[in-house]
């Protein structure tokens, strides 16, 4: 079975809102999109000691459906940047920074199945597809946790992180936050879902 995203690029609609749109950036967009994430590159130096802005963006020139999973990324409030490369894959990767779990990506379930279990009151969508859709992926346990060394995230919404088979074959999903200067990760079940909770995603680039 094709995955979401192949799915997606083929109908040709639009991962989030379900509008029927090409995976690309126009120009604008494009420019647009270069100057935020240089500015917030700029901003937040202690995210990526070492790195340098120009070969970044040499990267992201040369991948535009990297590009456009960035778009979403800042579209739906992520607003991602560089904390890391891969010096294996000489790779740059974005975490979602946002101060908080980002907006646009709130009041869903972990996943499809979580999503479908609901007999009232289903969401419209779900972490697992979302991410998929928009070509990222949640953010680990492990992720989640050195993405806080880099600041206080989550002071007051949380985000759903990765969850192995094991517990999720039980019916159950992890989330994590920052509460009284620690991270916690929590158990909740999969069909659950709240206003202040989304998830963070990852890309490479």
């Amino acid at each position: 079975m094709m995955n979401t995203m192949i799915m997606r690029k083929i109908t040709g609609v639009h991962p989030v809102s379900g509008d029927k749109t090409k995976m690309e950036l126009s120009p604008e967009q494009h420019e647009e999109l270069l100057r935020a994430l240089k500015t917030r590159f700029e901003k937040n130096m202690n995210r990526h000691k070492h790195v340098d802005w120009i070969k970044v963006q040499a990267k992201l020139e040369a991948n535009t459906e990297k590009l456009w999973s960035l778009n979403e990324m800042e579209r739906t409030g992520g607003e991602p940047d560089v904390v890391g490369h891969d010096k294996k894959t000489v790779e740059f990767i974005f975490y979602d920074c946002s101060a908080e779990s980002p907006k646009g990506r709130r009041n869903v379930c972990y996943d499809r199945e979580g999503q479908e279990s609901r007999k009232a009151f289903k969401p419209v969508n779900n972490a697992i597809d979302m991410a998929a859709a928009m070509g990222i992926e949640l953010l680990t346990e492990k992720q989640y946790r050195e993405l806080q060394k880099l600041g206080n995230f989550d002071t007051k919404t949380s985000s759903w992180v990765k969850t192995s088979s094991d517990i999720r074959k039980l019916g159950g999903a992890l989330f994590a936050d920052y509460r009284y200067g620690n991270v916690f990760v929590y158990h909740n079940s999969a069909p659950s879902y709240y206003n202040v909770r989304g998830f963070r995603g990852s890309l490479k680039v």
